[in-house]
């Protein structure tokens, strides 16, 4: 594991959200403005991360792993 890679979990979600809308499967992505203050958005956002392979988030300076514990790759696993 590379500790110099930011754990995905920890991203913000207008920064989760700059990221995804800027793949080009980000076009289905809501309004930022309809969902940065839903728990329910934040979800949706760190969920459509594990559709990027991990040489894409290492690219970006992200992992999925956090405190030295690879996570599942599931959306019921993602921490707040």
């Amino acid at each position: 594991m590379n500790e110099d890679l930011r754990p995905v979990v920890e991203l913000g979600v207008a920064e989760a959200y700059a990221i995804l809308s800027a793949r080009p499967e980000g076009e289905g992505l809501p309004p930022l403005d309809a969902i940065e203050n839903e728990d329910w958005g934040r979800d949706l956002l760190l969920s459509r991360f594990e559709a990027v392979p991990a040489d894409e988030l290492a690219a970006l300076g992200l992992r999925w792993e956090d405190d030295g514990e690879e996570q599942p790759r599931s959306s019921s696993s993602v921490a707040r």
